[in-house]
């Protein structure tokens, strides 16, 4: 439909082609070959920390991200406002993308109050973030803790150990959680999930938000998905420290959010929107104000995500042309590069025709400074491959890669 391109091959970005013109490229492989992560997974990794070493479950860095209290021993995990129909078959893993904060947040009420889990004595906080997505906390009473080492709900990802990964031919049915190992805190915890999300399913679907959506000819956020539980926080070396530089952080998810906050990075808050040409713009302006605070922003631009989920590859290019214009267009001509290292790169891959992130690996770019270009012009997958910095094969070499590229450009 692209005339054989992808939405970054043909999408305008003369400011990320500028910079691979300065650059060098390559592909990377964020976690690993043949693992097709959860974009938690793959943050910790780029950022520099082995997942296979640090990674506890998406839940507790959601909950961290949300403000949400956890202490090691509850019980975590991220979730989805999802439609199902009555056989219990999913419709819509995100309500169609178009359940507002208000509806969100009723719902999210009704459950905190309405929601008693008795089949072990615990309490739960159960709180709505952005969009569809929610975060849940289950906290155990009395001696014991819970387990995370428990299946998902949300068909859509399984667990690799203990990572969460997009499931290549997902069911379409709500599952039931199960115990991954024989221990008591295990089967209680998913006993505690499944009378959550049995008791959440009841409840939701005629809740009187859920009538006005179905009278709209919306559908309705009748079910709950859960998946990638923690029962404890990753315990993740303070990042500035580590590379003795100080770093900040521009997010927009929870989970971003979270990772950030236990790294021991400064929060620079941009709320999204959902108005990506104009959170692109705070952001840029964001950067340019705090630009000589710090010397390392962390920034993570979603757009491009959601409508490759959807399999929507216009409007995937057309976030990408507003991500080019409306943030490094406004940040480039406010730096010197031969003072800045720039490294532009996803945290996976999500192709358009499979709609979900996949194993392949991702474009990467590294400009600025002394750096000796490859001689090519266009940030591309294809250009890519031809790049000096060949496949990366583990997201975790990346940032000891850059901190040793900085130090020689010091030296």
């Amino acid at each position: 439909e692209l005339a054989g391109k992808t939405p970054l091959e043909a999408a305008e970005t003369p400011n990320l082609d500028r910079l691979a013109e300065k650059g060098k490229l390559g592909l990377m492989y964020t976690v690993r070959e043949g693992v097709a992560p959860e974009s938690d997974v793959a943050v910790i990794s780029i950022l520099g920390y082995d997942p296979f070493t640090y990674y506890t479950g998406r839940g507790p860095l959601e909950a961290v991200g949300s403000n949400i209290s956890f202490e090691d021993g509850n019980l975590a995990l991220r979730c989805n406002f999802a439609t199902a129909d009555m056989n219990n078959k999913i419709i819509d893993r995100r309500v169609g993308r178009n359940l507002t904060t208000g509806e969100a947040e009723e719902l999210s009420r009704t459950i905190n109050s309405e929601v008693k889990l008795e089949s072990v004595p615990s309490s739960f906080e159960f709180k709505s973030t952005i969009g569809h997505r929610a975060v849940l906390v289950i906290r155990k009473k009395g001696k014991g803790r819970l387990s995370g080492n428990i299946t998902n709900t949300d068909p859509a990802y399984t667990r690799v150990g203990s990572l969460g990964s997009a499931e290549p031919e997902p069911e379409t049915n709500l599952k039931m959680s199960k115990p991954m190992d024989e221990t008591y805190e295990a089967k209680i915890s998913a006993e505690l999930l499944n009378e959550f999300t049995k008791k959440t399913r009841i409840l939701l679907e005629d809740h009187p938000i859920n009538l006005e959506r179905q009278s709209e000819g919306k559908l309705k956020a009748n079910v709950i998905l859960s998946r990638d539980a923690g029962s404890e926080l990753p315990k993740l070396f303070n990042i500035n420290r580590k590379y003795n530089l100080n770093f900040a952080s521009i997010v927009e998810m929870p989970v971003e959010r979270g990772i950030s906050i236990l790294a021991g990075m400064s929060m620079i808050e941009t709320p999204p929107t959902g108005d990506l040409k104009h959170d692109s713009r705070i952001k840029a302006e964001k950067i340019l104000q705090n630009i000589d605070l710090y010397d390392s922003f962390y920034i993570h631009l979603k757009g491009p995500d959601e409508p490759a989920h959807d399999g929507d590859y216009l409007s995937k290019k057309r976030a990408i042309e507003i991500i080019d214009s409306d943030f490094l267009g406004r940040i480039l001509p406010n730096l010197s590069l031969q003072d800045t290292l720039i490294c532009v790169t996803a945290d996976h891959s999500t192709p358009c025709k499979l709609r979900r992130h996949t194993s392949d690996p991702v474009p990467l770019l590294v400009s600025g400074g002394r750096i000796k270009p490859d001689g090519l012009v266009k940030f591309s997958e294809r250009e890519c491959v031809r790049g000096s910095l060949k496949i990366i094969s583990e997201g975790s070499k990346l940032m000891p890669m850059l901190i040793s590229m900085l130090n020689s450009e010091n030296s």
